[in-house]
């Protein structure tokens, strides 16, 4: 998804004339296939699964989408645009350009000529390359995946601010009682606020969960709040069945949802932006040092760990691992928030969408950030030249750095795969 320029295609001579779609019975057979995945999926997943997919698919084509329509505007020549990777599905040509679906939704590309000096390109075309636009037409149209991540981010957060509501942790109920628990037998109900534990204020849910830690095997009142009447019970707190030093409740929260004005989202959008973006830089830098990989490598290495258990008695699996998702990770937890509530699952879209934006600026080749990178690299070279002449990078000698970061990310890409099965992520 983030590589704007694809590989040759090995077989022109299948491509449809200008202005037809391909009419082979092949393609149909693929369409009938493609089709039905969608309805096993439908069926087996139930709709959250078709819309965190849905979602997905329709980022991909955005970012790509903002490639495309930024090439086109600085006069580049796109000669591809296809939403997916492998056997092509289904295809259409308009103009100069081929549109399409193939065979693997595992990402989309568009492919503008002349990305690279290395590139043989026909001379007609050598002024509308790539390569030989301004650096700010290059940057803009390199950058434009993000920016459209970017974009989606801050209308997704605004929308949840000011149409559904945001969730706070200064703001909850029991949603859940665990059966056998020390809530349940205290008689505590969903739907319940609780005020005090032990006489400690526990309005905040990670307020809750600090004060019920060190109250293992002690009996303290709990002050809560039922349809409006306030009532005192003495509880007996539980052990967490994993850390039995540990003090456990046994009730999951629900967060009520709580808008906000159309003019106070504004600044409140771009603080949740920006806080979620300098998280998802910290992330990626944690991850990707030397300990960061150690420790993910560890943890295909184990498997399947031991679960650690939420104060819902809830198996949490690896959710409390700093680790890579695949895509099929992070589809499986987006439907997990999508159970959830609309307010959880856009949220988490637009966590999404913010860190894929970050991760495709790392200035490394085939990332965004890498051709922003060197069209910056090469601005610098032509002012310091001072005579106008335009500098060209040798990509040629970037390419083993290049197949070292493919192969690196070939390598985390099936490693999470294989985690995300045997130890997927769950909500907290």
């Amino acid at each position: 998804m983030a590589i704007s320029e694809a590989p040759p295609e090995p077989d022109d001579s299948a491509l449809p004339e200008p202005g037809q779609a391909e009419p082979t019975r092949t393609s149909l057979i693929r369409i009938a296939l493609l089709a039905a995945v969608v309805a096993v999926v439908g069926v087996q997943g139930g709709l959250p699964w078709l819309f965190i997919i849905g979602s997905i698919v329709a980022m991909i084509f955005l970012h790509e989408l903002g490639h495309f329509l930024t090439a086109k505007h600085a006069g580049m020549k796109v000669t591809q645009f296809f939403l997916g990777f492998g056997p092509r599905i289904w295809s259409i040509r308009r103009g100069e350009t081929e549109y399409g679906i193939k065979a693997i939704p595992a990402g989309a590309y568009v492919k503008v000529v002349g990305m690279y000096n290395l590139d043989e390109v026909d001379a007609a075309d050598e002024q509308r390359t790539y390569r030989q636009k301004t650096y700010r037409q290059r940057v803009v149209m390199a950058a434009a995946g993000s920016t459209m991540h970017f974009l989606l981010a801050l209308v997704l957060i605004y929308g949840v601010l000011v149409g559904v509501g945001r969730p706070k942790l200064d703001n909850w109920e029991v949603r859940a009682v665990s059966p056998g628990s020390s809530a349940e037998v205290a008689g505590l109900q969903p739907g319940d606020r609780l005020i005090t534990i032990n006489r400690s204020g526990v309005a905040d849910w990670n307020d809750m969960r600090d004060v019920i830690l060190p109250l293992q095997g002690q009996t303290v009142p709990i002050v809560f709040e039922r349809n409006g009447v306030t009532a005192s019970v003495e509880v007996t707190i539980g052990a967490n069945p994993v850390r039995p030093q540990e003090g456990q409740l046994g009730v999951g929260p629900s967060f009520p949802p709580e808008r906000v004005g159309p003019i106070a989202a504004v600044g409140q959008t771009v603080r949740e932006f920006g806080d979620v973006a300098a998280a998802s830089v910290k992330g990626m830098v944690q991850l990707f040092t030397p300990a960061g990989l150690g420790s993910f490598a560890q943890q295909v290495a184990q498997g399947r760990p031991e679960p650690s258990t939420d104060a819902a008695g809830s198996s949490s699996g690896g959710g409390g691992e700093n680790r890579f998702l695949s895509i099929y990770g992070a589809a499986r937890l987006g439907v997990d928030l999508t159970r959830e509530g609309i307010a959880p699952a856009l949220g988490f879209l637009a966590m999404l969408n913010i860190f894929i934006g970050m991760f495709n600026l790392i200035p490394l080749l085939p990332f965004d950030g890498g051709h922003i990178a060197i069209a910056t690299y090469e601005r610098v070279r032509e002012l310091l030249r001072r005579d106008g002449r335009r500098y060209f990078t040798d990509v040629g000698r970037l390419l083993p750095l290049t197949y070292a970061v493919v192969a690196l990310l070939v390598m985390i890409g099936l490693s999470s795969f294989y985690l995300d099965f045997v130890n997927p992520v769950h909500l907290p």
